[in-house]
């Protein structure tokens, strides 16, 4: 570890920035660790499954963190606003500066919107809280998204009793799951009674009005999308670290921009097949997080990110978890199960571990792991 860290600052209280304080510390760091945040810590992936949940156990359910014992000094309820490289110091949106020896970028990403009116998304606690009230009351709603997000969300308004459009850029879930698997939850919805439009796309032209791309209008009550997300790092405009001034924070493969700078979690493209690719997904942030602390004290004796992909989703009764390389191209092969019923399925891959994927099927992930990678 080198003598000069005696501060890391994490800019970022969501899980990428939490575990990067907490493996900063398993990593040996025993100096002054400040975490910054405008919001509290809570489970995002929780967000969509709370929709069905009581008012009582929504903030509960989206709150449930593992407890730290980072012992870190945390300045929250306000945000970054800059990065100063050559004087070491994060400032604060209050004008103050927060000087660092080291500094881990870990302020996620938002809700990407189509601009139209009353639009909800569902990207913060308080979006969540907002459209659990909105659901209650609204007899119909549209979808624009048919990615993980948009089918939970879906799934949940359906069981509320809405009546429930999704309106989706291609076959839903086609992007992460692949063609077998985007049917089987297509098929799962409409036949719960979901309306799913496929589209080349779609905007918002007036109070819950939908236009897809071929001229199909569809109109609820509540249209909330669904679209993906943007990375937060305006703050890091004029800092040197992203020439655009917007856009995902390139890192090498143990998550540092510089030696001095990491990135991790929604905001940060990762090398992968000769390019950067983010990957927005929990279990990448937690891996991220832990592979660029260590760097940041160990720099190139550090171990490089080697990743696990891990997925997982419930919609229109349905529950899936995934290990290996998606989306999953072709049919799958049977381990257990059949179409018919619960299945572990698997995709074998020439050039590595296979896809395994467990469908209404009791596993745990280390098995599913094992099986992926004996049939590599």
């Amino acid at each position: 570890m080198s003598a000069s860290t005696e501060r890391v600052v994490v800019v970022g209280h969501g899980i990428a920035g939490l575990t990067s304080a907490d493996a900063l510390r398993e990593a040996g760091f025993d100096g002054d660790l400040i975490i910054i945040g405008d919001e509290p810590a809570y489970s995002r992936p929780a967000l969509s499954k709370a929709l069905l949940a009581d008012a009582a156990d929504q903030a509960s359910t989206a709150h449930e963190l593992p407890p730290s014992d980072h012992g870190a000094e945390e300045i929250l309820g306000t945000r970054a606003s800059g990065l100063d490289q050559a004087r070491k110091v994060v400032v604060l949106s209050d004008g103050n500066e927060v000087a660092y020896d080291k500094v881990v970028i870990a302020t996620g990403s938002r809700a990407q919107r189509l601009g139209g009116p009353e639009e909800m998304t569902l990207r913060s606690l308080a979006d969540a809280q907002a459209l659990r009230e909105r659901v209650i009351t609204a007899p119909s709603i549209v979808v624009v998204g048919g990615g993980p997000l948009g089918m939970e969300i879906a799934s949940g308004a359906l069981a509320r009793g809405c009546r429930v459009s999704v309106v989706s850029q291609g076959p839903p879930l086609a992007a992460q799951l692949g063609a077998h698997l985007s049917r089987v939850f297509t098929t799962a919805a409409r036949e719960r009674g979901a309306n799913v439009v496929e589209t080349a796309g779609a905007s918002i032209v007036g109070r819950g009005r939908v236009m897809c791309a071929e001229g199909t209008e569809v109109s609820a009550d509540l249209v909330l999308t669904a679209v993906g997300d943007v990375p937060n790092t305006e703050w890091l405009a004029g800092s040197g670290i992203l020439p655009s001034g917007r856009g995902p924070v390139h890192v090498d493969e143990r998550c540092l921009v510089t030696p001095d700078v990491a990135a991790v979690g929604d905001l940060a493209a990762v090398p992968v097949f000769g390019g950067h690719r983010r990957t927005p997904l929990w279990n990448s942030a937690i891996e991220q997080a832990k592979v660029a602390a260590t760097a940041l004290l160990h720099g190139q004796d550090a171990p490089v990110l080697e990743p696990r992909p891990y997925f997982w989703t419930e919609a229109f009764g349905l529950s899936l978890k995934a290990v290996g390389p998606m989306p999953a191209s072709g049919r799958p092969e049977y381990v257990d199960g059949g179409p018919g019923g619960p299945a572990l399925m698997r995709w074998r891959h020439a050039d590595g571990p296979a896809t395994v994927v467990a469908l209404d099927y009791r596993i745990p992930i280390p098995r599913m792991r094992r099986l992926a990678v004996a049939a590599g």
